[in-house]
């Protein structure tokens, strides 16, 4: 369990972000589909922040999912990389509570 990264474009090989940097990054989430292998394993796309900007945040200290922390403290300046994250080190098993639908309260 946890995170494997496949690197598409090498980064500068020096510069890696340490454990409360602050850095700056473009990024797509997909959930993982077992039939996509050619692309992956990306399936259907949740997030993106192409076409809102760049996403900053510090690193390595709990600000994002765990497999950022972890995936991206191993990549270098410039990197282009596809982190592949299980549950565990994403956002794990949720309990989700249906509470209201139009402000019609259960």
């Amino acid at each position: 369990m946890g995170v494997t990264r496949k690197v598409l474009k090498e980064g500068n090989g020096t510069d890696k972000p340490k454990k409360g940097d602050e850095v700056t990054m473009e990024y797509t989430g997909n959930l993982y589909d077992k039939a996509q292998e050619d692309n992956d394993f990306r399936g259907t796309q949740f997030d993106t922040s192409v076409g809102r900007g760049d996403f900053k945040t510090k690193i390595g200290v709990g600000k994002v999912i765990r497999g950022w922390d972890e995936g991206v403290t191993q990549m270098t300046l410039g990197e282009k990389s596809v982190l592949t994250i299980t549950g565990d080190y994403a956002y794990g098993d949720r309990v989700v509570e249906l509470k209201a639908i139009n402000n019609q309260k259960a």
